[in-house]
């Protein structure tokens, strides 16, 4: 059985991913129009209602995503003490 003790590439992923979620979801809760500008439609009429759900998306995917790279970090914690048995 070959053990390795290297992160896969899914942490590196998960990490990117949560980030730029987490990056997003504050943009948007200073700057909500840039929606607006980058897409050049106003789905909402201009309540700021799609803004608000996007920011509640872009943070629970930031959480999972982050939670997700948690587990993969705490995997090479478990095989390296198992390891070192």
């Amino acid at each position: 059985m070959k053990h390795t003790n290297a992160l896969r590439p899914r942490f590196y992923v998960e990490l990117i991913v949560s980030l730029a979620a987490l990056f997003l979801a504050v943009v948007t809760l200073f700057w909500n129009d840039w929606i607006e500008m980058v897409f050049r439609v106003d789905p909402d009429a201009g309540n700021g209602s799609l803004e608000k759900a996007i920011v509640g998306a872009l943070i629970v995917a930031a959480i999972v995503c982050a939670w997700l790279a948690r587990t993969e970090w705490r995997r090479l914690q478990v095989a390296a003490t198992r390891i070192a048995r």
